[in-house]
């Protein structure tokens, strides 16, 4: 049965399994009463914000204004707290240093066109501000974000983190074609596995995309 991030679908379709008594594995998105198996999200998160943070100290001395999480709103509250995570690393990280402001924008759909449209929204109503950390829930909608940026020239103010390690992120990790300053991939941060592994049965390395 294909995965779906709809909670009340899922909610829905356990009812129906736990009837006719079939055992259920949820694979990375989280089902009622099923054995999970996937990611800690609220660790990934975390680490997810760490990364964000260590990129803001050393490329913006640790000055940031802005923290924009992208969350899916219809994935549940284990799938948000990724978000969530990355919140609490870069609150305990930075805010010694500086004092961001924390926005969460939330999205209907995992869909790059939409995180693009919110993350433009936002910049444009921020044309002056520097220092905007976004965590994205999932690659998709950071990859979405960057291509944001990316349009409205804001490379060097912004920094990005996704989830998930999907084929085009990874691709716009490791690309060497272009300066870290003008088009924000940051080599310096790098895919790296859990320094503290979830308790789940699986382990997920957060996509990171400073600009």
């Amino acid at each position: 049965m294909n995965s779906r991030s709809i909670s009340t679908w899922r909610r829905c379709s356990q009812t129906r399994i736990d009837a006719a008594g079939i055992p259920l594995i949820a694979v990375d998105i989280p089902h009622p009463h099923a054995t999970f198996f996937g990611v800690n999200n609220y660790r990934v998160g975390y680490e997810a914000g760490e990364c964000l943070a260590q990129y803001a100290k050393r490329n913006w001395s640790g000055k940031v204004r802005w923290a924009l999480g992208l969350d899916i709103d219809e994935a549940g509250p284990l799938v948000r707290s990724r978000v969530t995570g990355a919140f609490e690393a870069i609150r305990f990280t930075i805010t010694r240093n500086s004092h961001p402001n924390f926005w969460s924008e939330w999205m209907r759909g995992d869909c790059a066109n939409k995180s693009c449209q919110l993350v433009t929204d936002f910049l444009r109503r921020h044309p002056k501000d520097r220092g905007i950390l976004i965590a994205a829930a999932t690659d998709t909608s950071a990859l979405g974000a960057v291509q944001a940026v990316r349009e409205l020239k804001r490379e060097k103010h912004v920094a990005i983190v996704g989830q998930d390690c999907i084929p085009e992120a990874l691709e716009e990790i490791s690309n060497t074609d272009k300066p870290v300053d003008r088009v924000g991939v940051a080599r310096g941060a790098k895919l790296r596995p859990s320094a503290h592994p979830s308790r789940t049965l699986a382990s997920q390395w957060p996509s990171c995309c400073p600009l």
